[in-house]
């Protein structure tokens, strides 16, 4: 399966730590955060790496070649950081079929494999892991409004008001349809296309989406307070594992096109 990590931001979180550098070549642990997201990719599967890049994109293209541990790279280029839904429609001329997704700024520790599995079982058109966290945190991410059976019913990006604290994390599988989602998707008021809306556009159109509760853990390294928790957590810290559940939402069969 191919695989596409998402590497154009600046990271300006992470000022000052990335002032000369893209985000994902932060070093947690003595390496590249992206080092560490390519091996996880290639450890569940993927045959070829789609790095979407942007800024500074020079020192990752230099550093990586056309291949990492004998994988080919396809780079792809974002030349506005216009968000994420944005970010993979550069990639859409370089897929076959089902792939991989993966935010190249966040290291994992936890059942990627399940989410491949599970979306290549039920043919959905949508799988990614989804984790709990305190409310005060829920309006960093894409959250996720469930019904009273546990099926997705809305996925909203960073919203004031948080309707629960199940937020997606950074890692999905999607077919192709999710490019026709990300055409549809209009700017936010944050003036970027948002990937939950175009998850929100194929549940409302009536497409499968399976969402697999995280075990083990994950660190989305948007701080430089980030990066040393990662760190700590790679050096044997706390890893704080969380139960595995899974909800899916199976909408009525209407599609997109």
């Amino acid at each position: 399966m191919q695989a596409v990590v998402l590497s154009a931001g600046k990271g300006t979180r992470l000022r000052p730590l990335t002032d000369d550098k893209p985000k994902v070549l932060v070093e947690v642990d003595d390496r590249p955060i992206v080092e560490d997201v390519f091996d996880n990719l290639i450890e569940i599967g993927a045959d070829e790496l789609i790095v979407v890049v942007g800024y500074l994109k020079e020192q990752i293209i230099d550093r990586y070649g056309d291949s990492y541990e004998d994988v080919p790279i396809t780079y792809a280029h974002q030349r506005e950081q216009l968000g994420l839904a944005h970010a993979i429609l550069q990639v859409e001329p370089f897929i076959d079929d089902d792939f991989m997704l993966m935010l190249g700024d966040n290291v994992f520790r936890a059942n990627l494999a399940d989410v491949v599995n599970r979306q290549q079982e039920d043919r959905a058109d949508a799988a990614f892991l989804v984790e709990q966290v305190p409310y005060d945190e829920a309006s960093r991410y894409g959250v996720l409004d469930t019904n009273e059976y546990g099926e997705i019913v809305e996925v909203m990006e960073k919203p004031d008001d948080p309707p629960s604290n199940l937020v997606m994390t950074g890692f999905y599988t999607f077919t192709p349809a999710i490019f026709h989602a990300c055409h549809l998707v209009q700017q936010s008021d944050r003036g970027e296309y948002e990937l939950p809306d175009a998850i929100d556009l194929l549940i409302q159109s009536g497409r499968t989406i399976d969402a697999i509760r995280m075990e083990g853990w994950r660190v989305d390294v948007g701080y430089p307070d980030d990066r040393n928790r990662a760190e700590q957590r790679l050096q044997g810290g706390p890893e704080g594992t969380a139960e595995l559940a899974t909800e899916t939402a199976q909408p009525s069969e209407a599609g997109t096109d």
